[in-house]
């Protein structure tokens, strides 16, 4: 009889402990810049832990670590950039990523505290612009949009400063690291603000920007992942949490309409 009892509690202790084990949420963690993307994270976040999922978010202030620290391992999946960058930045640093589901446009904009409009620049004004090439070229390409400088043909958003052929104004084009932009705005007349470094600033791109990326732009800020883990349960699921109509809703209310959803 001990035997038997001994028995029973032994496999009622294994039962017990296999349940906790199986309990035991899955570990997902994401590198997001600050803002915008870190508050819809957040948000999520119960959302993933009904589904057995422990979302930590590791913020970044800068547009390179968060790529090199998915490339290694450090974390699993980042949501900072958009597709042109993450294609970029892995071409040339050869890093096999590639990203799962596109979540909202963050328009790049041009602000000043010098002028409120694109017909106060004066000849020979000074614009920073990002020096990464997708993001320097979104600049470029709004400048021609305005009619402010005509480009070469062909360059679409890839354009650089050599690509352009025609600037009436004599404009005097300058490239910053993107996170450098906003603490320009005091010796330049205008510069073009990724919306993260924007949103951190104070900016609100639908009220402050003079010159403002529309909807149609195709640079949806994405998550991005190894190649190898893209079918990874996890990451599906943090896909499928984040395309949420309630996570259209918090984006909209919470940015101010200043972010665009695109799902």
């Amino acid at each position: 009889m001990r035997r038997l009892l001994a028995l029973v509690t032994l496999v009622a202790v294994v039962a017990v402990a296999g349940g906790l084990a199986a309990a035991q949420p899955t570990v997902l963690r994401v590198g997001a810049s600050t803002l915008p993307h870190a508050p819809i994270l957040e948000f999520i976040k119960p959302m993933l832990a009904e589904e057995g999922i422990e979302l930590q978010i590791i913020e970044f202030s800068d547009y390179v670590l968060p790529n090199l620290a998915l490339a290694e391992g450090d974390v699993d999946a980042n949501f900072f950039q958009h597709i042109p960058y993450l294609e970029d930045f892995a071409t040339n640093h050869r890093l096999d990523l590639t990203w799962t589901v596109k979540v909202f446009l963050a328009p790049i904009g041009m602000y000043s505290y010098k002028i409120t409009s694109i017909d106060q620049l004066q000849r020979g004004a000074t614009i920073a612009i990002p020096n990464d090439v997708t993001n320097g070229g979104r600049a470029l390409a709004l400048l021609a949009q305005a009619g402010l400088l005509e480009l070469r043909e062909g360059v679409e958003g890839n354009a650089t400063v050599f690509d352009i052929v025609r600037n009436p104004l004599n404009l005097r084009i300058i490239e910053l690291e993107a996170p450098l932009l906003p603490r320009a705005l005091d010796d330049v007349d205008a510069a073009f603000i990724n919306q993260t470094y924007a949103l951190e600033a104070g900016f609100r791109p639908a009220r402050d920007a003079i010159l403002l990326e529309s909807g149609e732009s195709p640079y949806a800020n994405v998550v991005a992942v190894r190649r190898q883990d893209a079918d990874n349960p996890a990451i599906q699921k943090l896909g499928e949490v984040l395309t949420r109509p309630e996570v259209r809703d918090f984006i909209l209310e919470y940015f101010e309409g200043s972010l665009i959803p695109v799902f």
